[in-house]
């Protein structure tokens, strides 16, 4: 067998053995495989095909040119074991070219150890259903089980409860997104030293009946729904889709039973007799960006958006990078590119219409003053081009003006002086505007408030077409290259497909997707609950759960938060609720030396996790502490200030007016983001630019972090109310107002150094002010 033919060999063994699921195997030898698998990124699609393919137990020992990789129970007959041990460059595995270390003598015999006892291939654990635990304990208190046992073993403990201040703090901004006032903590204290149990209990309830529990998840929501109000690429236009974010928020407020959130995004359009809300929730997969730049191919485009919805959506249920598979089979796990465009086809029969909705806060007013205000500068800007606009017109012939510009003709036929600002506009856009990005910035939000108010609220949705469009494999990806033609379906590696309407449409697969037989959607969904509470999920791969993902650190954990989501009706405050009300999520977070020397980074959770605050609650934060929130929900987006020239960062330079009133304090979710050019603020704190699903924010920490609470704008704005609390209320009733505790001595000495502005800087910028404890 030639070296290269044992390359495929040794790669595709590497592949197949990541998805065994004996224990032993999985947390001894398959990270060993991971790191030292040198070579799987080049891995040819061609070998696959022609038979060499050795993710299966009989690919893997069947005789090859005379040679058996793997012969099961004798590691000395194997060659891939042969190869291992080889001193020779030209055979070893990894080879020398690879720049890995050789394998050390332990991993060798965990190796060895695995061919001798049979070498085992079995179905990647996240392709097995959840299975049930062997324990007697129910409720959180099977939580506290779990992660006891895990500790158990290498002799830890968890932490104890962290005090009264520190764990108000802690489930309001997990539950709500906004800390608790001083009142609050103080009435829970009191609670709490009558029955602790009974008064976290009650907290708990309360918050979860909050209407900004909706706020708060439904943000963690939309960030994996790559929300924004914007089209993206370059022109970057406003577009109205707020619809969908409330219906967002609405439904995690009522609790909404995640299989039917899912369906009603995926397919509510389909269901029989569709509500004009299931309708707008199909805005989710209308999330997608909108070129339109002159001369773009619009197929190319529309096809590139469901290439988008594919991998979202098997990143967001699924858990996998489904995505992987669109050029070629996928080089890991068992996904077929002809299962890839399967897929695809369930996306790919569908019309992108606006659709106008009922909405009772309809502000007319404020929409026509507005118009009134974007006119008036469109105007003035028109006057000045008109030299340029008339020459254009003058130059026009009559043959061009009747082939090119028929829906002006009626326009041009008035002199310049009667007609009206939209229809100079017009004319201005087909002729010297077409490449006027000032005046692009200009007319566009012009165009877009006058439809508004003519149309009232509209929203962007999917509908199904009557004729489905025909679907094909693409060779390598590419549109331009149909091969040969699907029909929708799913990965055949996972649980069996029916289509329960006839049709093989969304609808079909949404059920599909979060059907109890799935293993994935369950346990994929708790686990990024779970990683909200704790900074990191079991399975720390939040977003691929397949053969190269991490293994969960709590296995039987994450099964049984699964098994326990579909037997309470997929009730995510249910599971909230037992998530906040364990003791493991209860525990202080101060790190003991003996946490710090066997679990140093908190896998096995003897301790709680010190979070920076997501951007939004940063921003909601600060409004909370100085007084300045505006409880209004839902609505259009708002404008809140932002540094002058963020707005000219973009190809399109666009106008950004602060909104005035209420309007100008509203929580971080409500704030316009521009895919180009989001507010500086929140990219700051990591937030998402919704270019693509986000599954779990970064955190860093940065110089400009503190320079943003320093000196931006809107957080001058904030320090400016804070300094007005600590003048009337003084400064230990600020300090609790941003930190839910009392100052030491010490502390109020300090800050009472400073001048009272300068002390409410300081109090919005600490550390304490911008964490989770």
């Amino acid at each position: 067998m030639s070296r290269s033919t044992f390359l495929v060999f040794w790669l595709a063994c590497v592949s197949s053995l990541h998805g065994a699921e004996a224990i032993s195997f999985n947390r001894q030898i398959r990270p060993i495989l991971s790191e030292n698998c040198f070579a799987c990124h080049g891995f040819d699609p061609k070998h696959r095909e022609a038979g060499l393919r050795l993710d299966t137990f009989a690919d893997a020992t069947a005789v090859r040119d005379g040679v058996q990789a793997i012969v099961p129970g004798k590691a000395a007959a194997s060659e891939l074991w042969t190869r291992i041990v080889s001193t020779d460059p030209d055979v070893v595995m990894p080879p020398p070219t690879a720049h890995k270390a050789p394998l050390t003598e332990a991993q060798r015999a965990l190796i060895k150890g695995w061919i001798d006892q049979g070498a085992p291939y079995e179905t990647h654990w996240a392709f097995i259903p959840p299975k049930p635990p062997e324990i007697q304990a129910t409720g959180s208190a099977a939580i506290d089980y779990f992660i006891g046992q895990e500790l158990k073993k290498v002799g830890l403990t968890m932490s104890g409860q962290a005090g009264p201040e520190k764990l108000i703090r802690r489930v309001s901004l997990d539950l709500i997104g906004l800390p608790p006032t001083p009142e609050e903590i103080d009435a829970f204290t009191a609670a709490v030293a009558e029955d602790p149990e009974a008064a976290y209990a009650d907290l708990v309830d309360r918050l979860l009946e909050s209407p900004h529990y909706g706020e708060r998840w439904g943000r963690w929501w939309l960030d994996q729904a790559r929300y924004a109000d914007s089209n993206g690429y370059s022109i970057d236009a406003p577009r109205s889709i707020w619809k969908y974010r409330d219906w967002v928020v609405n439904a995690f407020n009522a609790d909404l039973p995640f299989d039917e959130f899912t369906i009603e995004q995926l397919a509510g359009d389909l269901l029989p007799n569709a509500t004009e809300d299931q309708k707008v929730a199909t805005g989710f997969h209308r999330n997608t960006a909108i070129n339109q730049e002159g001369g773009i191919d619009e197929e190319q485009f529309r096809i590139d958006s469901i290439f988008d919805r594919v991998a979202t959506t098997g990143t967001v249920w699924l858990g996998l990078t489904i995505g992987c598979a669109q050029c070629h089979d996928h080089k890991f796990d068992p996904i077929e590119q002809k299962e890839y465009y399967r897929l695809f086809a369930f996306l790919n029969n569908q019309e992108e219409p606006t659709l106008k909705v009922s909405d009772p806060s309809f502000d007319v007013a404020r929409l026509q003053a507005e118009l009134e205000r974007l006119e008036s500068s469109l105007a003035a800007y028109l006057e000045q081009q008109k030299p340029s606009q008339l020459l254009w017109e003058s130059e026009l012939k009559e043959p061009s003006l009747t082939k090119n510009h028929k829906g002006l003709k009626a326009i041009l036929a008035k002199p310049y002086e009667k007609r009206t600002v939209t229809e100079n506009a017009a004319v201005f856009a087909a002729g010297p505007g077409a490449a006027d990005q000032m005046y692009r910035a200009l007319y566009e939000p012009h165009k877009a408030a006058a439809a508004e108010l003519k149309t009232g609220v509209t929203t962007m949705v999917l509908k199904e077409r009557a004729e489905p469009r025909k679907t094909t494999v693409y060779i390598k990806g590419d549109f331009t290259r149909p091969a040969d033609e699907v029909s929708p379906g799913t990965p055949a590696v996972l649980h069996a497909y029916q289509s329960e309407t006839g049709r093989n449409n969304r609808l079909d697969l949404a059920r599909w997707i979060v059907s109890p037989d799935n293993p994935l959607t369950a346990r994929v969904i708790m686990n990024r609950v779970w990683q909200q509470y704790f900074g990191r999920g079991i399975v720390e791969t939040e977003n691929d759960f397949g053969s190269q993902g991490s293994l969960p650190s709590h296995p039987e954990l994450l099964d049984w938060l699964a098994r326990e989501f579909i037997a309470r009706d997929w009730s995510l405050k249910e599971m909230h609720r037992l998530i906040v009300t364990s003791q493991t999520y209860r525990q202080s977070s101060t790190v003991r030396p003996e946490l710090k020397e066997k679990d140093p980074h908190n896998y096995l959770l003897g301790r709680q996790q010190r979070l920076r605050l997501d951007a939004e609650i940063v921003r909601d934060s600060a409004l909370t502490a100085c007084g300045l929130l505006s409880e209004k929900m839902g609505g259009p987006p708002v404008y809140p200030p932002i540094p002058e020239g963020v707005m000219g960062l973009g190809q399109v330079k666009r106008a950004w007016k602060a909104s005035e009133g209420p309007d100008r304090y509203r929580r971080g979710l409500y704030t316009f983001v521009y895919r180009a050019t989001p507010p500086p603020s929140l990219t700051v704190f990591d937030a998402p630019d919704g270019q693509s699903t986000c599954t779990r924010r970064i955190r860093s920490n940065t110089p400009l972090q503190a320079l943003t609470l320093l000196n931006d704008i809107a957080c001058f704005e904030f320090a400016t109310a804070l300094q007005q609390v600590i003048e009337k209320q003084g400064l230990e009733q600020a300090f609790r107002r941003c930190t839910s505790r009392h100052p030491t001595t010490d502390e109020l000495k300090l800050l009472g150094s400073l001048d009272t502005l300068s002390a409410a800087r300081v109090l919005l910028n600490l550390d304490e002010t911008v964490t989770r404890d």
